[in-house]
């Protein structure tokens, strides 16, 4: 197909920007180039990529498929690259929202501690699962449902319990566990970066009503401010105390399992030593 680097950077802009206007400043190059270079790409495929109009772009199925297997490539390519003059970079871990509570500073001092070689960063994106996807990280933390998956492998850690997390004056603020139909009574603060609480968790006829915040500190100061309560796992209790909120256990829950996630075709030497690593410590 003939198809270069060029083409898959130029469409990976695309897709990043959402716009050919934004794409061409990110890749310092004119708006008639980017799209020519675009046109040649969807040619040598012999498919539409992009769909285009005066006013939006949006990219077809094809071209979200193609979107995730270039941005991969191309971290890839230049990682390789970088690694000629650089040496070997560090091996990039992904957490979900209040990382691993108590056990995150013991696993990465545990790390370093056994593997001075082999520096390790951390990351925290709103979609680790994505991010390992499009090659940005190379192991992540996550508390989502497992399901069948080609190109990601997942083994389950350990479980944590739910809490609720209710404003400093609540009455459920001074006891010792609550149970979860006590809570439906008040809305729900559910944030968009975290994937272990919905409103699902209630039977149908006692939901409550659900409010959408975007991050971690507009859930903590909708419940701090009377907004809403809110139900989370006990790492958030460790990793995000908040003077105005308060978090109890709910006796009535299932547990979260909390998963480590790769790719099946490692994209850094240490992965498998550092799988092996969390699981003797947090198994």
């Amino acid at each position: 197909m003939n198809v270069e680097l060029r083409h898959l950077r130029a469409f990976a802009a695309i897709g990043a920007e959402g716009t050919i206007t934004g794409a061409a400043a990110v890749l310092h190059v004119s708006q008639p180039a980017l799209s020519r270079t675009l046109e040649q790409l969807e040619s040598r495929l012999g498919t539409r990529l992009v769909e285009r109009t005066t006013r939006s772009l949006a990219l077809t199925e094809a071209g979200t498929r193609l979107l995730a297997h270039a941005t991969r490539i191309l971290t890839q390519v230049d990682d390789a690259l970088a690694e000629v003059t650089a040496g070997q970079r560090a091996l990039r871990v992904g957490f979900a929202w209040a990382a691993l509570g108590r056990h995150t500073v013991p696993l990465l001092r545990g790390w370093r501690h056994a593997r001075p070689d082999a520096e390790l960063r951390v990351f925290r994106p709103d979609d680790p699962e994505g991010a390992l996807r499009r090659g940005e990280i190379d192991v992540a933390f996550v508390r989502s449902p497992s399901t069948p998956d080609r190109e990601l492998a997942s083994a389950d850690l350990y479980l944590e319990q739910r809490v609720a997390a209710v404003p400093e004056d609540h009455p459920f603020a001074r006891a010792l566990t609550v149970r979860l139909g006590d809570l439906a009574d008040r809305p729900v603060a559910i944030c968009a970066t975290a994937s272990s609480t919905s409103v699902e968790l209630w039977p149908t006829a006692r939901r409550p009503d659900a409010l959408d915040v975007a991050n971690a500190d507009e859930w903590l100061t909708a419940i701090a401010t009377g907004d809403a309560i809110g139900v989370t796992t006990e790492a958030t209790a460790h990793s995000q105390p908040h003077p105005g909120v308060r978090y109890v256990p709910i006796t009535d829950t299932e547990p979260v399992a909390v998963r480590l996630v790769w790719p099946r075709s490692a994209t850094h030497p240490a992965t498998d030593a550092f799988r092996e690593h969390a699981r003797r410590l947090l198994r």
